[in-house]
């Protein structure tokens, strides 16, 4: 029988989560960082310290924040030209439609904006959307949040049906992790919502195998059959899943139920998060361990997003080097080889 969703640390403390003894400790934690583990991922946590419970328990190492760490370390709010919308690139804005989530993640770069707030007033996604259908070069809205898919089906739909009538959007992209943590939101409903515009994406946002249950297997099963391409993005987590083997089999899961690897991302520098943070260069050691395990098709872009909202940048491994005569190649394996471009003297 599936477990509750647990949001207070009395029910942390309840079902044996967390000792009765560390309560007092984190209750600063809850005042400064929602906590919500949804029914589905309390069901699948085996032990207090597994990859499922590091990432939704609440920890003191939360409350140490450093001085490098920010409110907003991706730039939400430096390019938010109305509530609720980022503009960072020419060709796409993101459009946080809910502050909403089914989990609250400890690592999450929003983790001191999303809450129970609900959606987007009117009147904020109405200057949004105002916002896109005067803007031309706006190519690809992308839905996120909280989450998007905590909203009802109707309000998707009514939603998928205003951007819609925008000529010059494209393509429409939800970022969730509502077919993992929650799929039995996934519904023919929701899924006919999703289908409101011919082009969607949904990128699933999971970080280790165990958390794809059997009722998120069937999930994600429904939105491919639908049609539906899927994509997925996975947080780099020191003491979660930085290592090859990890990741591997995670892709590997994803890539049986018919998701491709998207982004492997380097952690953000959300406040309170430096205890989920590997370094680079280990990020850049597990990419090249990766390439002789995984054909292309299971092979993410391991990506930092740079802090104040320069955008995303890749930081994977480098396999071409400059040389005197040509370059010097370097193949999954760590051999060297020459390689020279031919001459058009």
């Amino acid at each position: 029988m599936k477990k509750p969703a647990l949001t207070q640390i009395s029910e942390l403390v309840a079902t044996g989560l967390v000792p009765a003894e560390h309560a007092r400790e984190l209750a600063p934690v809850a005042e400064a960082f929602r906590i919500r583990i949804s029914g589905e991922m309390h069901s699948a946590i085996t032990a207090k310290d597994d990859p499922i419970a590091r990432q939704f328990l609440p920890d003191t190492a939360e409350l140490t924040i450093r001085p490098e760490e920010l409110h907003d370390p991706i730039g939400d709010v430096t390019y938010s030209p109305t509530p609720g919308l980022t503009h960072r690139y020419p060709d796409r804005v993101i459009l946080a439609v809910t502050r909403t989530c089914e989990v609250y993640c400890r690592f999450c770069f929003r983790r001191e904006a999303v809450g129970e707030e609900g959606a987007l007033p009117e009147a904020d996604l109405e200057a949004a959307l105002n916002y896109i259908a005067a803007t031309p070069a706006i190519w690809e809205v992308i839905l996120t949040g909280g989450d998007p898919l905590v909203l009802s089906p109707r309000r998707l739909t009514a939603l998928m049906q205003r951007l819609s009538a925008i000529p010059h959007v494209e393509i429409i992209r939800f970022h969730t992790r509502v077919p993992v943590v929650s799929p039995a939101r996934i519904t023919p409903e929701m899924i006919a919502a999703l289908r409101a515009r011919p082009t969607t994406y949904l990128v699933l946002h999971t970080n280790h195998a165990q958390e794809i249950t059997p009722a998120a297997q069937t999930a994600l099963k429904n939105l491919a059959e639908a049609g539906i391409p899927l994509l997925s993005q996975t947080v780099l987590l020191k003491g979660i899943n930085d290592n090859a083997a990890t990741l591997e089999t995670l892709f590997r899961t994803l890539l049986r139920n018919r998701v491709t690897p998207y982004y492997l991302h380097h952690c953000d520098l959300a406040r309170g998060t430096s205890h989920f943070r590997t370094t680079i260069a280990a990020g850049q050691t597990i990419m090249a361990q990766l390439r002789g395990r995984l054909s292309g098709i299971g092979l993410p872009t391991y990506v930092l997003d740079i802090p104040g909202g320069f955008g995303k940048v890749p930081i994977g491994p480098g396999y071409v080097e400059v040389a005197d005569d040509g370059y010097q190649i370097t193949d999954w394996q760590g051999g060297r080889h020459a390689y020279h471009d031919p001459d058009h003297s």
